[in-house]
């Protein structure tokens, strides 16, 4: 039986070790997903850019030069630039920008500047963020005159790291509650030693036999049960000495996660009456701390 018991319990052992490792695997394997998303999403806001510079062309009136390949010049940041000169109306050049990349999920915050060719001046600019009153958009119905121009556009850092790690962190409590419940299983019970084969205690005229539960006193045979085993060993351990209620209590029911205060008093009860067969044997209540095993020569 205690075989089985042990087989049992080393299954469950592994099995609390695997969920750990099973959810790291799947987290690291999503995140290895999410690169190629992002690879994607970058080139789709790239297409959104073009289509941004053509619609400038159009409100300019020019539907036949071309808009030159979105160059990006920088982390987040990006130029379009044209193939002739154009005019532009700043409040559609905002509402064109902010109806486009509104279909980007990476760019929520951005700002935009409108820089002459010739000297890299700015002409305009804005700034539009996911909150709309957060934006800042100024000038917006002064038509600029027909020039070189190159929009440049630079997004806000989503910090697509951060949202993996927070991911990661909000993954920790349970690998937590999962490491608390793998840790109550496989910790030893505390003060209360495992019953070996040499596991025999000579108190009085009595034989303790730890290992099978029983005591021999005068040649008879009382067995006890598997509680009364592990209190009467206690107190075997210490002879003559007062061990806490307190202790008893811990090292006895805790480990079951119930500690009912008349379940000492009882099996302490029955001990005594097993025990009661030798005189010079008995356990005492040692009062306001606990109990003692005296044994007298």
């Amino acid at each position: 039986m205690p075989v089985i018991q042990n087989l049992i319990f080393g299954k469950r052992k592994y099995l609390f070790g695997l969920i750990p490792l099973v959810l790291i695997s799947v987290i690291c394997v999503a995140f290895s997903m999410d690169g190629s998303d992002d690879n994607f999403d970058i080139a789709r806001r790239e297409v959104l850019l073009r289509r941004i510079g053509h619609e400038l062309l159009l409100q300019s009136g020019d539907s036949t030069s071309r808009v030159l390949p979105v160059e990006k010049i920088a982390e987040n940041e990006y130029q379009i630039k044209f193939e002739n000169e154009l005019t532009f109306q700043p409040d559609s050049l905002v509402n064109t920008t902010r109806r486009l990349l509104a279909k980007d999920p990476l760019t929520p915050n951005y700002v935009v500047n409108v820089l002459n060719c010739g000297n890299a001046g700015v002409v305009y600019g804005y700034a539009i963020s996911k909150n709309r009153k957060d934006d800042i958009v100024a000038c917006s119905g002064r038509k600029q005159p027909t020039a070189c121009y190159i929009i440049n556009v630079k997004f806000k850092p989503l910090g697509l790291n951060t949202v993996k790690n927070g991911y990661l962190l909000g993954s920790l409590p349970l690998l937590a509650v999962v490491g608390f419940l793998l840790f109550r299983s496989v910790k030893p019970r505390r003060g209360v030693p495992e019953v070996q084969h040499d596991s025999l205690f000579t108190l009085g005229t009595v034989l303790f036999d730890a290992k099978n539960r029983k005591l021999i006193i005068n040649g008879e045979t009382i067995d006890l049960t598997g509680t009364e085993t592990r209190v009467l060993l206690i107190f075997a351990l210490s002879p003559n000495e007062t061990i806490e209620r307190s202790r008893l209590q811990k090292e006895i029911w805790e480990d079951e996660g119930v500690i009912v205060g008349r379940s000492l008093d009882m099996f302490i009860s029955k001990l005594r009456k097993k025990l009661e067969l030798d005189p010079n044997i008995n356990i005492v209540v040692v009062r306001s701390k606990g109990y003692k095993l005296e044994i007298s020569a």
